[in-house]
């Protein structure tokens, strides 16, 4: 299992919006052909950032553009805008482990704790990374 696309996806459409500000080809179409997949999948992303603050999205109107100064939005942001997963439910364990066994009645709450502190190392390494990081390694690497 991996986290769901829509956080890379989300991150793409944030990097191509900042890319693009000047402009006015922003639509879900334009943005789907760099993603390359079904505008469809743009739109409810889109709609998911719209309602974390991150972009401004105007029914009928062609076009989107960031809310927030690429600076200001962490890719913790983007990763809670999309609702990857639920708070401390990055892991799972396997359900139903044999309580008559040593490993199967303690493995859960073990794990639960290593899990839960993995989740948040995770989640403050991704807080300290800004849009404008990403969209800086983009355009570097196009540059090289």
């Amino acid at each position: 299992m991996s986290i769901s696309s829509r956080f890379s996806v989300a991150i793409h459409i944030l990097c191509l919006l900042a890319i693009n500000k000047d402009k006015a080809t922003n639509t879900s179409e334009y943005i789907a052909g760099s993603v390359n997949t079904n505008p469809v999948v743009i739109r409810k992303v889109m709609s998911m950032l719209k309602g974390a603050g991150l972009v401004h999205v105007r029914a009928g109107v062609a076009g989107a553009e960031l809310a927030k100064e690429l600076q200001e939005i962490t890719l913790l942001d983007v990763y809670k805008a999309v609702n990857v997963v639920a708070e401390n439910d990055l892991f799972s364990s396997h359900e139903h482990p044999n309580p008559e066994c040593i490993v199967g009645r303690n493995i859960q709450h073990s794990l639960t704790k290593q899990f839960s502190a993995a989740q948040k190392a995770m989640e403050h390494s991704l807080e300290i990374v800004t849009l404008a990081d990403v969209v800086h390694d983009i355009l570097m690497s196009d540059n090289v």
